[in-house]
């Protein structure tokens, strides 16, 4: 019980010190920052499918999917984030109009 208590404890810290330095960035590098932050949360998805290969508990296989299915959407948020941002500073594309034949 104690060792929930303490894991309980972390995330509450993890969570409030998360929100106070995500709010503190500026917005004009949120998005490049919270993108890459995306990104790099494949290791959530790694962690979940391991947890999911060794678990045999139904309470650990839940959270496992939960972790891996999270892990995923957020990945997938962060590169589709990346992928919209960069596509900003690409150069705009010409329209060319076609003439009727007929």
């Amino acid at each position: 019980m104690q060792e929930l208590l303490a894991q309980f404890a972390i995330l509450i810290v993890a969570a409030f010190l998360g929100f106070e330095l995500i709010s503190r960035v500026p917005n004009l590098l949120h998005t490049p920052l919270m993108s890459a932050t995306n990104a790099i949360h494949g290791v959530i998805l790694v962690g979940g499918m391991i947890t999911l290969a060794e678990a045999s508990n139904p309470i650990i296989v839940t959270v496992g999917f939960i972790a891996v299915f999270f892990g995923a959407a957020n990945v997938v948020g962060g590169f589709w984030v990346t992928n919209r941002m960069l596509g900003m500073f690409r150069p705009p594309v010409k329209k060319v109009k076609r003439r009727r034949e007929g």
